[in-house]
């Protein structure tokens, strides 16, 4: 599209839907992209691609101009926020809606359905254990629709990456509960207490996570906050020996190192049994 046809685009009158091909097609619908012969390079490059409509346009001739984004763009939130690169404008029938078919299974394919989430400080022994978790799962065979993420202590990328619609997250931490070192636990967080302080400890939520560590639940508010859903929440925790001290401490100790392959087969056991539709709930693990 060339300078003067984005010109005519300014005077433009926003359509709530279009009939193409005999299908109904609004903002949200998918389609996929079958530009004009003759094009230059970008709709070589674009055809057959599968877009999401955006918006539908009219200018003030009365034409109808679907703006796009592509789904297997990198920088999909870009056209989001509308910036120019990542938005395209196609007519209407340089577009081809997707069958219902076509988009239960590109629904199904899209994005991972549940996002592991490993979280650790590998300075501070015990602690580190997510962290190792994470590594070995890289070497084990999962379900296409699973995403194993070490995040360390970057709490702020664990809240943003919890926008992209996980239906489940599983969390993977080090957690103090009481019991002798290297007893690992299934735990369902009370996401009451995300907003409702007398529901967990009476304290106010954090305003802002450490950044030397990770505490899972002040992430959780945090996502909260920015307005991100935070639903299908599970951890899957480590009872530590040690946490490093003030020195802080390199290496898991005995008794974590040897829960690292049981947790491993923990998390496999649990995905399956989410895929099956069924909830672990909060146990010891022993219980399983």
């Amino acid at each position: 599209m060339n300078e003067w046809e984005w010109q005519l685009l300014e005077e433009k009158t926003v359509v709530d839907h279009l009939e193409i091909f005999g299908v109904k097609v609004t903002t949200g619908s998918r389609v996929r992209l079958r530009p004009r012969p003759g094009g230059d390079v970008m709709d070589i490059a674009l055809n057959g691609q599968v877009a999401t409509i955006e918006c539908i346009e009219q200018d003030y001739d009365g034409k109808n101009h679907v703006c796009v984004i592509l789904e297997n763009d990198p920088g999909k939130d870009m056209g989001l926020l509308r910036q120019p690169g990542h938005r395209f404008f196609f007519d209407a029938e340089e577009v081809e809606p997707l069958s219902d078919a076509e988009t239960q299974q590109l629904r199904a394919i899209q994005k991972p359905a549940i996002l592991v989430a490993c979280i650790g400080n590998i300075f501070l022994g015990d602690d580190g254990f997510g962290v190792e978790v994470a590594r070995r799962l890289a070497f084990e065979t999962l379900p296409e629709c699973v995403r194993v993420t070490d995040f360390g202590i970057r709490g702020f990328d664990l809240a943003y990456a919890l926008q992209d619609g996980y239906e489940t997250t599983i969390l993977v931490d080090a957690c103090p509960h009481g019991d002798a070192p290297g007893t690992l636990y299934v735990v369902e967080p009370d996401l009451k207490a995300l907003e409702d302080p007398a529901a967990g400890n009476g304290e106010a939520p954090p305003a802002a996570v450490e950044a030397h560590s990770m505490n899972p639940m002040n992430v959780l508010r945090m996502a909260r906050a920015m307005n991100i859903e935070v639903k299908n929440i599970l951890l899957i925790g480590c009872e530590p020996e040690t946490l490093g001290g003030d020195e802080g401490q390199m290496g898991l100790s005995a008794p974590v190192e040897a829960a690292v392959d049981e947790a491993v087969k923990l998390v496999q056991s649990i995905i399956q049994l989410i895929l099956k539709g069924e909830r672990p709930g909060s146990r010891l693990a022993s219980e399983t």
